[in-house]
């Protein structure tokens, strides 16, 4: 008695057990339901802020705060929707489109600006002076260059310079001559001198005109002249301080007249030949004050201005020359040697901002613009010249605004992105007329439609997708098995649904 009581016991704790198992379990099924529904609602936008109802065009998001203006299926952008729900087109919710969303407006939160470092700069306006660096190389300075010659047939008995590149004073010896033709000159030219009579003044003036024919000049003339003897030799001297950069006179040589012995270049001022980009030539002013520096000599800076723009572009590097004129007083400059040299351009006043905040992107040049509501926009700019890190703004921006100048490089892509989307949904809808055509395989079948995994359809603009399309009244059901490859044509409605217009079974397709 007592073993058949315990055992009814059991049973009916166990009968307890179970249901309340089955009851709790129910009831995280149905909570588990309603979760999942306000979080697919929610995240869709809908439901609205009035006791849950389900949103309608017009309303305000609560998730967002801001007005839906209507929904859409992203890959069919041009059809619209006044309330949320399924894509008719496609297995996915209605996305929201709401109200105030600019072209290329892209929103980030604090902490996500924070994360990837966003920095912004204000755009001002104030003086600028371009400043062009570029490299040049030292050369002779051309307008300091004398050249010695014999001005008659000569020897050359001596030498005091020997070599190329000697430094030279001015007034130095350079060579000794013998003339020959000046001893029968200097001879005659005594011989009248010392002549008595009325005509011996024309006869004197006569003779001096064939020393100076003969190659005299008058100093050397006069010389002849007070010492009453023949001077055959003459003495060639330095007429400035330099180098010489040519010689061409060697002891016992015969030389011509006019022939050159040597040429000689100072080296107080020289050339610096500067390759300027050809876009900044436009910069480049005669007269501009320049400052060079040289490897060489790394403590020193050098002035100078632009002497000349020459007109010749290197096709290769497509740079242009600027002759530049540098004070080499100390002659620390030697031709040869490279220098970066640094030319100022007019100053203008003008907006500028940081060069680092300017994207390039071949056919757009682009700065993130930072909005009063939190937003950046993409905004196409004019920029003209670069300085000391920043660049001049022509167009697009005005003083006082907000740019970016770190992380706009994901602001731009992001943005560019929204853009598409905007242009996508301003597109038409395909023409109702128009018939597409395309090969899937049968999915499933039933309720007057059938669901098609199809590859690209490229008249409509469509990548690979699996989708619902609308049977045509007498379509061939029976033939049209789930896993059979078929070839289709269709057209959009009105609506945007897609309707078949013609689908016809593969020969051999897999079922």
């Amino acid at each position: 008695m007592s073993s058949a009581r315990l055992t009814e016991g059991k049973r009916r704790r166990l009968a307890l057990v179970v249901a309340a198992v089955v009851v709790v379990a129910a009831a995280i099924a149905v909570g588990s339901y309603r979760l999942g529904m306000m979080r697919g609602l929610g995240a869709a936008g809908q439901v609205s802020a009035n006791g849950g109802a389900p949103m309608k065009a017009g309303d305000v998001d609560p998730a967002t705060g801001k007005r839906v203006l209507y929904w859409h299926d992203p890959m069919v952008p041009g059809q619209r929707f006044d309330q949320p729900g399924k894509s008719p087109f496609m297995n996915m919710a209605l996305v929201p489109v709401y109200e105030g969303g600019d072209d290329g407006a892209v929103e980030v939160s604090p902490r996500i600006q924070q994360n990837l470092g966003i920095r912004t700069a204000e755009v001002i306006r104030g003086a600028m002076t371009p400043q062009i660096e570029a490299v040049g190389n030292i050369i002779y300075n051309e307008r300091d260059q004398v050249i010695v010659q014999a001005r008659a047939t000569a020897y050359v008995e001596r030498l005091h310079v020997r070599a190329t590149l000697d430094e030279v004073r001015a007034d130095q010896p350079l060579a000794e001559l013998y003339v020959p033709a000046w001893t029968a000159v200097q001879e005659e030219f005594l011989a009248v001198a010392g002549m008595r009579g009325a005509d011996t003044a024309i006869l004197i003036d006569a003779a001096r005109q064939r020393m100076r024919q003969a190659g005299m000049n008058d100093e050397q003339i006069r010389s002849v002249e007070d010492s009453g003897a023949v001077r055959p030799r003459i003495t060639l001297r330095a007429p400035i301080a330099g180098v010489v950069v040519e010689l061409a006179a060697r002891e016992g040589m015969t030389v011509m007249p006019g022939a050159t012995l040597f040429k000689i270049n100072g080296l107080d001022t020289v050339w610096a030949n500067a390759e300027v980009p050809e876009s900044q030539a436009a910069l480049l002013r005669p007269g501009a004050r320049v400052e060079a520096r040289s490897p060489a000599v790394p403590s020193a800076a050098f002035a100078g201005s632009v002497q000349a723009i020459l007109p010749d572009v290197d096709p290769n590097t497509r740079t242009i020359k600027a002759r530049v004129e540098l004070a080499n007083a100390n002659r620390e400059l030697a031709p040869g040697m490279f220098v970066n040299v640094t030319l100022s351009g007019p100053t203008t006043d003008t907006l500028s901002i940081p060069t680092e905040a300017v994207i390039v992107t071949g056919r757009r040049t682009v700065v993130m613009r930072a909005e009063p509501n939190g937003t950046f926009q993409a905004v196409d700019v004019e920029i003209g010249l670069e300085s000391n890190g920043r660049t001049e703004i022509k167009s697009g921006l005005s003083a006082g605004d907000k740019i970016v100048v770190s992380g706009q490089f994901l602001l731009d892509s992001e943005a560019s992105l929204r853009a598409t989307s905007t242009r996508m949904e301003a597109m038409p809808p395909p023409s109702a007329a128009t018939t597409h055509a395309g090969d899937g395989r049968v999915e499933a079948i039933g309720g007057g439609s059938v669901t098609l995994s199809h590859g690209p359809i490229p008249s409509a603009q469509w990548g690979s997708m699996t989708m619902q399309f609308e049977l045509p009244a007498g379509a061939p059901a029976a033939e049209l098995e789930v896993g059979r490859t078929v070839r289709f044509t269709f057209v959009l409605g009105d609506d945007g649904k897609p309707r078949i217009v013609e689908i016809t079974p593969t020969a051999g397709g897999d079922r």
